[in-house]
């Protein structure tokens, strides 16, 4: 067709259809769960608006709305013949037959179905996202006879809980429209899997009282952190209400059913709905989860007679003020499995977040360590890389990430060295041209490139990394003639729009590199760049090319991170505290190859104990000092003197994150990260090193830990044959006549 497949590749838009780590972990989960043949769905809302461009106008942070489906989308298929209603608002009637839920207003969800491919198998499984439609007869059967325009108009009400995603990472916003949101997608979701479930040959048996006997050995739900909490009360709803199981019945099912998975332990980020919310928009899903409680309650005085104060920690319901549902605690009684998503957050869900629930049932309790993709973290975003490892290994690491130990054969193989050397110089010098073309700056392809790329939050620490690149500057400046190791310092991530603190940090960020990249004594020595609107199709771009990856949160507060394995297996070699699945890659390579410093979990509790005090440290240390007291005088805001006074303000008075406590410590490990680089072959030595050690960190490993210990399904590595080879084919090969 004369068309240039990058080209084409370029024009199309992200469907960025979450906030940040978790969104995109489930879209690894589909690509491994498709590699590995297992017959599962990814479910969620197909939103009109995804997640905000981020424009970048006088340093400060400017959201646009993400018009992603403007141009159409290719990939999904409207399936109109499943559409299947939503019920909300309305009120309970008790009758003899049991609860009914009357009066309620009717959303219809409408199915959109997106192929995943599984890695040359010829698997393919289905995304399925819901959009909100107003039913046809919608505000026109009610009393409004004569305003047929408004009443027309009036659909937009129902349509819009699919419209735009809420921009937050790791904070929880109690807003209706949310609410609606989770409770739209949960209850077309288990609507469609008892659909299914019933037009099986399991849920066809004769009676109708052991129709979902089977149910939990048929159907595994994993939630995806709280946002689906609602299935646990709807599916009690439908087992109970509509086909009338007994309560003990119906509640041993739905706990087999489900599992869930905790992604953060940030206090701020725990949903807790407003009762009188929840009471408003779904009364009988209220009614079930006040029965859920008073049963939990009830067995736990039964084990800790008189322990009030257990009974209080341990409810779904949280009194005082405005009575809350504890989303988290609901998810954790109706779940046979809980687990975090690295070892050391495993240990904190367990010993800390929720020790009354761990010790009473431990066994509960589980690790399953985040993964990634190597089909789109490598092989698709890094060609020359992967094709390298291949030519050294063959190409089944791809579908076996743990082969990548092979490599350690080559850590002295000199040719090997300068390959590796020369794909991520070449990487660089692509980005360079592109960052050029895009954003106009011109940066040193032979210079460091130190990257620190999230969601910007205060417990990430991209102030500690500002801080840092002051104290750069400040050395340049004070000894423009000493040796100096010359550094691209790229950051890049969005701050929820009603983020005060985040979109400041920006700010500081973007007045910080307005005076050293126009500061003739730094040079070419030191570049600031805010990459603007950080997403998917960036972090392809930019993590190929980094040389250092900054993971620098507070130890104990970043539940797992993934991009700190995307640049590991992309050869960038890491600088970071001991947190999140930080630790287990320092375990996988051993700690010498990752440039590890700051406290640990327990030096941050032993301070708390203690008291953080942020002045002693802007006391003792001069070069603190005088990056603090730069921002604080206005030398990087002239023209507004005290515009960072809150950034300011909170570091000394409220930082729950303790920047100043690991500064010391965070810039003595980037001199030693300086002094490395400048050796190039023991820097490329020790990427080889972590690359070879990245292979844990396949979400295909993740993928086969949640299969055999919490769903109880077989991963099948058998290829299906393509449908223009004849079906027989295939069925001699499948062991004991199940299905593959």
């Amino acid at each position: 067709l004369g068309l240039d497949m990058e080209e084409l590749e370029e024009i199309e838009e992200d469907a960025g259809l979450g906030n940040g780590g978790l969104g995109r972990l489930a879209a690894c989960f589909l690509d491994s769960m498709a590699t590995l043949g297992l017959a599962a769905y990814g479910y969620g809302i197909r939103y009109e608006y995804g997640i905000f461009n981020q424009k970048i106008r006088d340093g400060w942070q400017v959201e646009e709305a993400d018009d992603w489906l403007r141009h159409g989308n290719p990939w999904e298929k409207a399936r109109p013949e499943y559409m299947l209603p939503v019920h909300f608002y309305g009120r309970v009637e008790h009758t003899a037959t049991g609860a009914k839920w009357v009066d309620t207003q009717v959303v219809l969800a409408l199915p959109y179905d997106t192929p995943v491919p599984g890695y040359m198998n010829n698997t393919v499984n289905t995304m399925r996202l819901w959009s909100a439609r107003a039913p046809n007869d919608f505000n026109l059967r009610d009393f409004n006879v004569g305003d047929y325009i408004q009443a027309v108009l009036d659909r937009n009400v129902a349509e819009n809980i699919s419209r735009v995603l809420y921009p937050n990472d790791n904070f929880f916003e109690g807003k209706e429209l949310r609410l609606k949101q989770e409770y739209f997608v949960v209850a077309a979701t288990l609507q469609d899997i008892i659909r299914r479930f019933k037009a099986s040959k399991f849920g066809s048996t004769d009676s109708v009282r052991t129709v979902f006997d089977s149910f939990p050995d048929q159907v595994a739900i994993q939630l995806n952190d709280t946002h689906p909490a609602m299935a646990i009360p709807e599916l009690m709803r439908i087992f109970v209400d509509i086909e009338k199981l007994p309560w003990n019945k119906a509640w041993d099912i739905t706990k087999q059913t489900f599992a869930y998975t905790n992604h953060t332990v940030l206090p701020e980020a725990l949903e807790r709905w407003p009762v009188d919310l929840m009471e408003k928009l779904l009364p009988r899903h209220l009614q079930i989860i006040y029965e859920i409680n008073q049963r939990h309650l009830d067995h736990i005085a039964s084990l800790f007679p008189n322990d009030v104060d257990r009974l209080r920690r341990m409810s779904l319901i949280e009194e005082g003020g405005t009575k809350r549902i504890n989303m988290a605690h609901l998810c954790i009684v109706g779940s046979h499995a809980v687990n975090g998503v690295a070892k050391i957050h495993s240990e904190i869900v367990k010993t800390q977040v929720f020790k009354d629930f761990a010790a009473l049932e431990p066994e509960k309790f589980q690790n399953k360590t985040n993964g990634i993709t190597p089909r789109r973290w490598l092989l698709l975003c890094n060609p020359g890389l992967a094709e390298l490892i291949a030519e050294k290994i063959g190409e089944d690491y791809v579908r076996d990430l743990s082969q990548l130990t092979k490599l350690h054969e080559f850590v002295d193989d000199d040719l090997f060295i300068r390959e590796v050397a020369k794909v991520k110089q070449e990487n660089k010098v692509k980005f360079a041209l592109y960052l050029e073309k895009e954003y106009k700056v011109k940066i040193n392809p032979s210079s460091m490139f130190d990257v620190h790329v999230k969601r910007i939050h205060e417990y990430k620490r991209q102030l500690m990394n500002c801080l840092h690149i002051i104290t750069m500057y400040n050395r340049i400046r004070r000894d423009p003639a000493k040796l100096f190791v010359p550094r691209t310092v790229i950051i890049g991530g969005k701050a929820a729009p009603g983020y005060h603190m985040a979109k400041m940090i920006i700010k500081l960020i973007n007045a910080v590199a307005q005076v050293v990249n126009n500061d003739p004594v730094v040079g070419s020595k030191l570049r600031v760049i805010f990459l603007e609107n950080y997403r998917v199709s960036l972090a392809e771009k930019v993590i190929p090319a980094t040389d250092l990856s900054e993971q620098i949160s507070t130890a104990g507060t970043e539940a797992s991170g993934t991009g700190n394995m995307k640049f590991m297996l992309n050869g960038a070699l890491t600088i970071g505290t001991m947190d999140g699945a930080n630790v287990e890659m320092a375990e996988e390579a051993g700690e010498e190859n990752l440039f590890i410093f700051g406290m640990r979990v327990e030096d941050v509790t032993e301070l708390d104990r203690k008291g953080y005090n942020a002045q002693e440290y802007y006391d003792q240390l001069p070069e603190l000092k005088q990056a603090i007291d730069q921002i604080k005088s206005g030398f990087f805001s002239p023209k507004e003197p005290d515009l960072f006074k809150d950034v300011v303000n909170m570091l000394f008075y409220h930082d729950r994150f303790k920047v100043f406590a690991d500064y010391e410590a965070y810039v003595k490990c980037q001199e030693k990260v300086s002094e490395l680089y400048l050796n190039s072959k023991a820097w490329t030595k020790m990427v080889i090193r972590n690359i070879a050690a990245a292979g844990k960190f396949s979400s295909d490993r993740t993928i086969k830990e949640y299969a055999r210990d919490i769903w109880h399904v077989e991963p099948s590595d058998l290829k299906i044959p393509p449908p223009n080879e004849p079906r027989d084919a295939a069925e001699d090969k499948t062991p004991n006549g199940t299905a593959a």
